[in-house]
């Protein structure tokens, strides 16, 4: 509902439309608490406007382009060509649709909507500043701080001639040639994107490789998949500066070295949390070095009656994580569950590359140096899966599982290949739950599929 009339205090207010904002603001108010939810910018924040919707949508669309490639090694003849301005009116419009979903279910919920820039005022009290109503000042029992991050922007020099993911999402064509500096999920699933649509693409690394905290035997495979689909791979170069000329886009590392000649480059270096104008420190909120706001594993602030979820307190910056945070909150404030909280052990995450990477728990370097290299033991395959087995290259899929001795506790589950995106849901179950390698060994197999390969690992 828009907001009328007297909204001096509540149970719960809410700052930020994002994910974990939606979510917890809409558990509580289902709880039958009187809630707030105060939002400046687009209702769904980064993941429904400049994230995870609109990038999985652009997946798709490179998905297909692969799928059409592949159809003649299937027999049949293809010609295609996108028009990429349609394709962006077209996910324009089934992301707008999706606000107005988010914010029928506000209304449906009872959770007054507030749109207006919020800042603390004191730990209890919020000041909003609408266009339709002025400034308004909002009391409230608890408050929750869920104001997301945005893309960081390097300080160095030109780095305002270069986009960053908010902006890929506004562009009207696809450059010729593209330079995407970052080697995390955001630069990876944008170079696969960019390159599977016809785009020559760069990805600029600082270090070595793409996706460094990865288990090895995955990122390995990424390294040459994304060579062979035609990416250039640029690593140990240290970024000092971007400038422009009639030639286009020049990069110069701190050494001296030059990657030039670009229609386009895109910052993908990673987040910065929105905790900058918003009252934290005049009230008392403790910030870490990178300005994430510090909480205890319950979502609580250094101060009582503040807490915070999401890509603000900086833990996992992934959107089901902030849901997930966000209703348990909820539920312990004000549903009757006073142990309800986030274990942030064993999160499941998928990169959208392609092809993609799905993985949950530990991997093998890190499994090594939490309990020894001898207290563990790996399987791992290496396949064609039968998709590709017609094609004249046939990327490989490769599946790894991390155990635990004696008894073999699956901890760790790395896969990359067609379909593992999907494949990785019930896998984290199983390891969430403590399935052992026997445990899977005792499943019967389905097939043909490439995620049996799991079940019949020796």
């Amino acid at each position: 509902m828009s907001a009328r009339g007297d909204l001096r205090h509540f149970d719960y207010v809410v700052l930020g439309g994002g994910s974990g904002g939606l979510a917890s603001a809409r558990r509580a108010a289902r709880h039958g608490a009187r809630v707030a939810l105060v939002e400046a910018a687009s209702l769904g924040g980064t993941c429904v406007n400049v994230g995870c919707v609109p990038k999985k949508i652009s997946w798709n669309a490179a998905e297909l382009a692969v799928h059409l490639n592949d159809a003649r090694s299937y027999g049949f003849s293809s010609q295609w060509s996108l028009d990429y301005r349609e394709f962006k009116q077209t996910r324009d419009r089934y992301v707008a649709r999706l606000r107005g979903i988010y914010r029928h279910n506000l209304e449906k919920d009872g959770v007054v909507l507030i749109e207006g820039f919020g800042r603390l005022t004191g730990t209890h009290e919020v000041s909003v500043d609408s266009s339709s109503l002025g400034t308004s000042r909002l009391t409230a029992n608890a408050i929750l701080l869920a104001t997301g991050s945005r893309p960081l922007r390097p300080d160095l020099p030109g780095s305002e001639l270069g986009d960053t993911s908010d902006e890929f999402f506004g562009w009207e064509e696809l450059p010729r040639s593209i330079a995407i500096v970052g080697s995390g999920y955001v630069a990876v699933e944008l170079a696969g994107v960019l390159c599977s649509l016809g785009s020559q693409v760069t990805l600029v690394m600082r270090g070595p490789g793409p996706l460094r905290t990865f288990d090895a035997a995955i990122t390995s495979v990424l390294k040459s998949e994304m060579e062979r689909a035609g990416i250039t791979l640029a690593p140990d170069f240290d970024t000092a500066r971007l400038t422009r000329t009639e030639a286009g886009f020049t990069l110069e590392s701190a050494g001296g070295a030059e990657l030039t000649g670009f229609d386009r480059v895109v910052w993908a270096i990673g987040r910065t949390p929105n905790t900058r104008d918003i009252g934290l420190t005049e009230v008392g909120v403790d910030l870490d070095e990178r300005g994430h706001v510090r909480v205890d594993p319950w979502q609580t602030t250094s101060q009582r009656g503040l807490y915070a979820v999401g890509d603000v307190i900086g833990h996992v910056d992934l959107t089901p994580v902030a849901i997930a945070a966000g209703r348990r909150l909820a539920d312990r404030l004000f549903g009757g569950q006073p142990d309800a909280k986030l274990d942030y052990e064993d999160v499941p995450t998928v990169v959208f590359s392609h092809p993609p990477i799905a993985t949950v728990g530990l991997t093998e370097a890190a499994a090594a140096e939490r309990h020894s290299a001898a207290a563990i033991r790996v399987y791992q395959t290496r396949f064609t899966d039968m998709y590709s087995g017609l094609l004249e290259h046939r990327p490989p899929t490769v599946m790894k599982l991390v155990t635990l001795l004696p008894n073999e506790r699956v901890i760790g589950i790395h896969l990359i290949g067609r379909g593992v995106d999907e494949i990785v849901q019930g896998f984290a179950v199983a390891l969430r739950m403590g399935a052992t390698k026997a445990d899977l060994d005792r499943t019967v197999a389905i097939h043909p599929t490439s995620a049996e390969e799991l079940v019949t690992l020796r």
